[in-house]
C-alpha cells in the first residue's frame, strides 16, 4: 500500500494544532480540502486516526501510533528528498531559485551576475511561485533559494536576511475617483474593498491588507487571486484597490491600471531566504553573498522614495 506523505503531513499537522482550523491556516489549504484529505488516509490505513468533538481533534490509538513514528519518518525523507534534488543540481551546475513577483526588482540580473562570477560555469534557474505558496517553493524543498517579500508564513524555520525596502503604494482601477489624487493617506482606504491573496496564506495575506493597521477596522474583500495577472485583471474591472510594491508600478503597469503613494502604511522588504541545512552549503552561500553585495534600495535607482 502506498500513501502519498502530503495526506502524512496533513494529518501530523492535525494532530499537533488539535483543530482542523488551526491546522488548515498553518498548511494553507481550507479546511475541507483538509477534512477530505484525513479521511482519505483513514481510509487508505483503515483505521479511525481522530475522535471529532466541538473541542477539537483528539487522537484515537491507531492515531496516537501514527503521530508518534511519523515526525522522524517525514524529517528522514525530507531530508533524503533534499540531497537528491541538490545532488541533480550540483551534477547540471544549476541553483534553483523560487520567487514571487518581480523577485528583487532591477538587483535581480545582478545578483544572477554576481553569483555566475563567484560560480563560473553555474546557471541560475528562476522558478515563480503563486502567492498561495509565499515561501515560493523553500518550505516544500522545491527550491536551493528563494528571493521572496518577508514576512511570510513559516519563516520561522528558514533562514532569511532582508535585501531592502520599499514604500508600499495602492493600485487603483484608473477611473477610481482616489486616483486623481498624489498621495493617498491609508486612513482613506480602509472602507474599500481589497484584492487579496488565498486566505490560507496566513499572515503573508494581512501583510498585504495591512490588517494590523487599520485600527480594528475590518478588510473588506472585493476578491481573492493568486497570480499577478489575474490580480491586475481584478482590480481594472473595479472589484477592488490593492496594496502592492512601489515596483510594481514598473514592472506591472497594464491598461485599466494606476499606482499612486501610500502614506501612513509600513514598507515592504525584500529578502533572501534558504533552508538552516544549507548553512554549510557553498553553492547556496556564494547565492546569499551574491544577494547581499548585489542588491540595491529601489529609490537609488528609480526615485521610488525613501525605503523604510
Amino acid at each position: 500500500m502506498d500513501v502519498d506523505t502530503r495526506l502524512l503531513r496533513y494529518f501530523l499537522a492535525v494532530a499537533e494544532e488539535g483543530t482542523l482550523t488551526r491546522a488548515a491556516e498553518r498548511l494553507f489549504v481550507s479546511q475541507p480540502t483538509l477534512t477530505k484529505q484525513i479521511r482519505q488516509l483513514e481510509t487508505l490505513l483503515g483505521a479511525r486516526l481522530f475522535t471529532r468533538s466541538r473541542a477539537g481533534m483528539a487522537l484515537t490509538e491507531p492515531g496516537r501510533a501514527l503521530a508518534a513514528r511519523l515526525p522522524a519518518l517525514l524529517t528522514a525523507w525530507d531530508q533524503v528528498l533534499r540531497e537528491t534534488r541538490r545532488a541533480a543540481g550540483r551534477a547540471a551546475r544549476s541553483l534553483r531559485v523560487g520567487f514571487m513577483a518581480s523577485a528583487a526588482n532591477e538587483a535581480t540580473p545582478r545578483i544572477i551576475t554576481e553569483f555566475a562570477r563567484r560560480r563560473p560555469g553555474w546557471r541560475v534557474e528562476m522558478r515563480q511561485a503563486g502567492w498561495s505558496d509565499p515561501s515560493a517553493g523553500l518550505a516544500d524543498g522545491d527550491v536551493d533559494v528563494a528571493l521572496l517579500r518577508v514576512p511570510f508564513p513559516g519563516q520561522d524555520a528558514l533562514r532569511t536576511a532582508v535585501l531592502f525596502s520599499e514604500p508600499r503604494w495602492v493600485a487603483l482601477p484608473e477611473d477610481h475617483p482616489l486616483a486623481v489624487r498624489d498621495v493617498l493617506p491609508f486612513r482613506d482606504l480602509w472602507d474599500e474593498p481589497f484584492v487579496a491573496a488565498p486566505p490560507e496564506t496566513g499572515r503573508w495575506r494581512d501583510h498585504w491588507l495591512a490588517a494590523g493597521e487599520r485600527d480594528g477596522r475590518p478588510v473588506r474583500i472585493g476578491a481573492v487571486t493568486d497570480q499577478p495577472d489575474d490580480w491586475l485583471s481584478a482590480i481594472a474591472n473595479g472589484y477592488g484597490i490593492a496594496l502592492a510594491p512601489a515596483s510594481a508600478a514598473r514592472f506591472y503597469a497594464r491598461p485599466g491600471v494606476t499606482y499612486r503613494p501610500v502614506s501612513g502604511v509600513s514598507s515592504s522588504r525584500v529578502g533572501v531566504a534558504w533552508a538552516v541545512a544549507d548553512d554549510t552549503d557553498p553553492v547556496v552561500q556564494d547565492f546569499v553573498h551574491a544577494c547581499l553585495e548585489s542588491a540595491r534600495p529601489p529609490q537609488t535607482e528609480a526615485g521610488t522614495g525613501t525605503a523604510g
